[in-house]
């Protein structure tokens, strides 16, 4: 069950980077909040793997092109869907496509097994479904905000480009025949430096006012790629433990974590969409973690 752990951890991070980032996002352009969720990530990824090597030692992986096609795929994916998310900050009826974005689950079960033999219980299924139903309570049916079919496609995508980064991860930690969590750290360190390397060469080549509007905001900067480093462990882990429907199924309570927030943090008395979407989220949470 030590994938329940990392999975609660990552959801937490996760919870304050997308914070972070819906306010850098009002100063920044959109390659430029994706760029400050990788850009000191690589460097904390790096002293993760060095100290992990002093506490175990093992071998240094021989990285085959199995694992170059999925860490690639991971990075290209993960970049396109950050910035998704990005866009869906900007859309009128957020609400929607942020719901839609987080598809990401059942997306992810459905690809897992067509494409990655992912073989998942009949329990398992139900809780993923489930964990779906409840991000449309949530979000996906407030449809008084207004439906626009370009929101609704933005987060559909979304949605579909985190479920093949993840599965992708997975697959790619498999691949390094390496222990837990090992494999899990040089696939982290890996994608993170090839997602730094791909947005900085282009932002210096096409933004070069936008490495000056992350310097000029760069406690937020910073803030963002700690918690996203964290959350990236935390995730990488857990999937380099679970089936990614399942991981992302649980990772739905980072619902739960931003009610929270509203509550307490904003005084935002909670609706009965969301109150029922909490208990359809815990129900799924259970149905995933013993399944």
């Amino acid at each position: 069950m030590l994938w329940v752990f990392f999975t609660v951890l990552a959801a937490f991070m996760q919870t304050f980077r997308n914070g972070l980032q819906s306010k850098l996002s009002k100063h920044v352009s959109t390659l430029g909040v994706t760029l400050a969720r990788f850009l000191f990530a690589t460097p904390i990824a790096l002293i993760y793997i060095i100290v992990l090597y002093q506490y175990k030692p093992v071998e240094i992986p021989t990285f085959n092109s199995q694992f170059y096609t999925y860490v690639a795929v991971a990075a290209g994916m993960q970049i396109l869907a950050t910035a998704l998310m990005v866009v869906l900050f900007k859309q009128q009826n957020f609400a929607i496509g942020a719901g839609l974005a987080k598809s990401e689950a059942l997306v992810a079960a459905i690809l897992g097994a067509l494409l990655f033999g992912s073989k998942l219980t009949l329990l398992g299924w139900f809780g993923v479904l489930i964990g779906a139903l409840a991000v449309f309570v949530l979000s996906g049916l407030k449809f008084s905000q207004g439906f626009k079919l370009k929101t609704v496609l933005i987060g559909l995508s979304c949605g579909s480009a985190f479920a093949l980064t993840s599965l992708s991860v997975r697959e790619a930690s498999i691949a390094l025949n390496l222990p837990f969590p090992h494999s899990a750290a040089w696939v982290l360190l890996w994608v993170l430096s090839i997602q730094t390397l791909i947005l900085l060469i282009h932002i210096t080549v096409k933004e070069k006012h936008t490495l000056s509007k992350l310097k000029l905001h760069f406690p937020t900067t910073f803030a963002i790629s700690v918690t996203s480093c964290i959350g990236s462990i935390g995730w990488f882990s857990a999937m380099s433990l679970q089936y990614v429907a399942y991981v992302k199924t649980l990772g739905q309570i980072e619902v739960l974590f931003t009610i929270l927030l509203a509550i307490f943090w904003l005084k935002q008395k909670p609706s009965k969409n969301e109150l029922l979407g909490l208990i359809l989220i815990a129900f799924a949470a259970i149905l995933v973690m013993w399944q």
